[in-house]
C-alpha cells in the first residue's frame, strides 16, 4: 500500500490557485434583471452625481434659515409660502426673505433656500401663509448634489456579489448590462457500489446517495453552474468514460467517494491518465478530508478534485478548497469571521489541521462555539454546525474559555 504524500491546506490552496489562473472565469455582460447573486466582473464607477439636484430629506417648507433664527412652539415665524413643489417636477420658485415653498420628501429644493422646516413645525394659515414653530441651522434635511454619489466615483468594486442593494445602485446610474464572471461549470461524480437514489431503500451495507445531492446545492449556493450529477459504480472503465465525458463540458470536475487507499489510487490513475498536467495533490493534511486528490487538465484548462466519500468531510473540503478557489479567482472579499469563546477543551492532531465544526450560542459572557462532535461520515454533523473552526497542525489544541475565530459557511 502507498502512504499518502500529503500537502497542508496552505499548499493545496497555492498550487490550486496556480492552476486556477490558466483557467480564469470569463466575463460576460447580463441585464439587470438577471444579475441578482452574479459577482461584478468590473468596478462601476458612476457617470453621473446622484442626486443630480438638491433634494429634500423630509416633508416640510424649503426656507432662508435666517428667517426661522428665535422660532419656537410659543413664538412662531410666519412666511408666505410661493409654492407646493411636485414630486418629480422642478421647483419654478426663488426663496427670498420672507418666502418659503413646500416642498415633499425628495422633491426639489427650489433656488435660494437653504434648509427645510419639518411639517410637523409647521401650521398653514389660508393658501399661502405658514407658521414655522423651528430654528433650523444652514443646509438642515437638504441634500446637496453629488452627495450620495459623484461622478467619477466607484460605486460597487469588482468582486461584489449583487444583492437587493447593489441592483438598487445599478439602477440608480441607470446601468442596464452589468459586467459579470461567467460561473465555472462543474459536474459532480459520487462514486460507490453501496449508494442507491435517494428514492429507493437501502439494502444491507447500502445507503442512499447523499453527496450527489450535498455538493449540486453548495455548487450552486456558491455561484456556479451545476452541469451534471450523478452517482457512478466503483467501476474504472465507467468511471473514466464519465470523467472523459465531463472534462469536454466542464471547468471543474469533484469526484466523491472512494475514501479507501485502493479506490483512491484508482481514481488518481485515471486522472492522471485523461489530463495532461495530472494529479498534483494526493492527500491533505487536513481532519476530516485526508483522502483528498486534486489535479489539472491543462489541455482542457479542467480542475479536477477528488474529494472524501464521507458527506460531511466532503463538503468541509469542498469549502476549504473550492468555494475559497473561486472567491480568489473573482476577487470576492473574505468574510469577516465572528469572535467566540470554546466552552470545552479539544485536543488537536498532531500533523494536521483539524476544521473543527461548531455551532454557536449567545452567553452571558458573549458568543461561544460549541464543538458539534460526529464522526465525518456523519451529515447531521455538518447540519448542527453554524461554522468553523481551524485548529492549526502545529497547534496542541483549545482550551475552554479560549478566543477563537469561526469562519461561516
Amino acid at each position: 500500500m502507498k502512504l499518502l504524500k500529503v500537502d497542508t491546506l496552505a499548499q493545496a490552496r497555492e498550487r490550486l490557485l496556480k492552476a486556477a489562473k490558466e483557467c480564469l472565469p470569463e466575463t460576460e455582460h447580463v441585464a439587470l434583471a438577471d444579475a441578482s447573486d452574479r459577482i461584478l466582473a468590473e468596478d462601476i464607477v458612476s457617470g453621473e452625481m446622484i442626486p443630480a439636484f438638491r433634494r429634500s430629506s423630509v416633508d416640510g417648507y424649503a426656507v432662508c434659515s435666517k428667517d426661522t433664527a428665535g422660532a419656537t412652539e410659543s413664538i412662531p415665524v410666519f412666511l408666505k409660502v410661493l409654492e407646493e413643489v411636485e414630486i418629480g417636477h422642478p421647483a419654478v420658485s426663488k426663496i427670498e426673505p420672507g418666502t418659503c415653498a413646500y416642498v415633499p420628501t425628495g422633491g426639489m429644493v427650489p433656488e435660494g433656500a437653504d434648509a427645510m422646516v419639518m411639517v410637523e413645525y409647521s401650521e398653514r394659515f389660508g393658501t399661502d401663509e405658514v407658521a414655522l414653530y423651528e430654528n433650523v441651522p444652514y443646509g438642515k434635511c437638504i441634500v446637496l448634489p453629488g452627495e450620495d454619489v459623484k461622478t467619477g466615483d466607484i460605486v460597487l468594486k469588482a468582486g461584489t456579489r449583487i444583492g437587493p442593494a447593489q441592483a438598487g445602485t445599478l439602477a440608480a446610474l441607470g446601468v442596464v448590462q452589468v459586467p459579470v464572471f461567467k460561473p465555472w461549470k462543474v459536474a459532480i461524480l459520487s462514486t460507490g457500489d453501496e449508494l442507491v437514489r435517494i428514492d429507493q431503500v437501502p439494502g444491507p451495507g447500502q445507503v442512499r446517495d447523499i453527496n450527489t445531492w450535498a455538493l449540486s446545492c453548495y455548487v450552486k449556493k456558491t455561484g456556479l453552474e451545476l452541469v451534471s450529477a450523478e452517482a457512478v459504480r466503483d467501476e474504472e472503465v465507467l468511471l473514466e468514460e464519465k470523467i472523459r465525458e465531463a472534462v469536454k463540458a466542464c471547468d471543474l470536475i469533484l469526484i466523491s467517494g472512494g475514501s479507501s487507499q485502493g479506490k483512491k489510487d484508482m481514481t488518481m490513475e485515471i486522472l492522471n491518465r485523461i489530463s495532461k498536467e495530472g494529479v498534483f495533490t494526493h492527500g491533505l493534511a487536513l481532519k476530516p478530508g485526508k483522502p483528498t486528490i486534486l489535479g489539472y487538465d491543462k489541455e482542457k484548462h479542467t480542475l479536477l478534485g477528488g474529494l472524501p466519500g464521507h458527506p460531511a468531510a466532503a463538503l468541509a473540503v469542498f469549502h476549504l478548497l473550492f468555494v475559497w478557489l473561486w472567491k480568489q479567482v473573482t476577487g470576492q472579499p473574505d468574510q469577516p469571521p465572528l469572535e467566540a469563546f470554546m466552552t470545552t477543551n479539544l485536543a488537536g492532531a498532531p500533523g494536521k489541521t483539524t476544521c473543527l465544526l461548531v455551532k454557536l450560542q449567545m452567553a452571558p459572557q458573549g458568543l461561544e462555539a460549541e464543538p458539534v462532535f460526529g464522526k465525518s461520515g456523519l451529515i447531521s454533523t455538518m447540519a448542527e454546525a453554524d461554522g468553523y473552526v481551524l485548529i492549526d497542525m502545529n497547534q496542541e489544541g483549545l482550551k475552554k474559555g479560549e478566543q477563537v475565530k469561526v469562519y461561516r459557511f
